[in-house]
């Protein structure tokens, strides 16, 4: 039985607009385990990615508890890569460890070794213009796990890619995070994807969102996201998710 590195407890968030008070999130609880991959699907603007918001301290919670096991440490990776166009893939990778003042000598030399274990060393001096899609959302992943972070944060990490590119880049991410021994909650709204790539799938209902049911996935172990598309357990839970998700949009 893994160990919870993290929990979230009767989480509510509300917005205070001029029309009166907005509930975005209602009575959220659930915890994350030391190396799952969990993602949260719902439907569009149910409040997914205010969760995370909330769990990389952009924004406050109005009411629950989160509780983290000792020092852990979050990583957030948004929807695009936000990689400055005037840095080098090397100088996008050092930012996070620069905001931290962590740039040691010995952090930037894991700097590199994650560059080259991943196949991105040789660009280390080039500028974002010259990569593709999925080579950016690679530097964007090695610039989050510079700072050692032990829960990654995936806000929909696939959404600007076409077909091909979500497929293997989802090969690479799900590799990374595994080979690197990392926790991530990944906010998706594609199905498809969530199972693929995940242990437990949470699905929120409309706003405000509560958490409408939460999805064990046993797949064969050892596969890539893109080879659990053809488990033969995998439509079931598509079908049931989609039956569910379905009924709240």
């Amino acid at each position: 039985m893994k160990d919870k590195i993290l929990e979230l407890k009767n989480i509510k968030k509300i917005y205070h607009e001029k029309q009166g008070e907005i509930i975005a999130l209602d009575n959220i609880s659930f915890n994350v385990k030391d190396k799952e991959f969990i993602s949260i699907i719902g439907p569009s603007g149910c409040g997914k990615s205010t969760i995370l918001s909330i769990l990389a301290n952009i924004e406050s919670l109005t009411q629950g508890e989160i509780k983290m096991k000792g020092k852990v440490k979050v990583g957030y990776m948004l929807q695009q890569d936000s990689l400055f166009p005037w840095k080098t893939v090397l100088e996008n990778c050092y930012i996070g460890l620069k905001i931290q003042k962590q740039d040691t000598k010995e952090n930037k030399n894991k700097v590199l070794k994650l560059l080259k274990k991943y196949g991105l060393y040789e660009f280390k001096d080039k500028y974002p213009s010259s990569l593709s899609g999925g080579m950016r959302q690679r530097v964007a992943l090695i610039r989050t796990l510079a700072t050692n972070p032990d829960i990654l944060l995936l806000d929909e990490p696939f959404s600007a890619l076409d077909y091909q590119t979500r497929l293997k880049l989802s090969d690479d991410l799900y590799k990374i995070i595994k080979n690197e021994k990392k926790s991530a909650i990944m906010v998706t709204h594609d199905i498809a994807e969530a199972i693929s790539l995940s242990q437990r799938i949470i699905l929120l209902t409309k706003r405000p969102a509560t958490i409408k049911e939460i999805y064990e996935i046993n797949l064969e172990e050892n596969k890539t996201p893109t080879e659990n598309r053809k488990d033969k357990n995998f439509m079931k839970y598509y079908d049931a998710i989609w039956k569910e998700l379905d009924n709240h949009v």
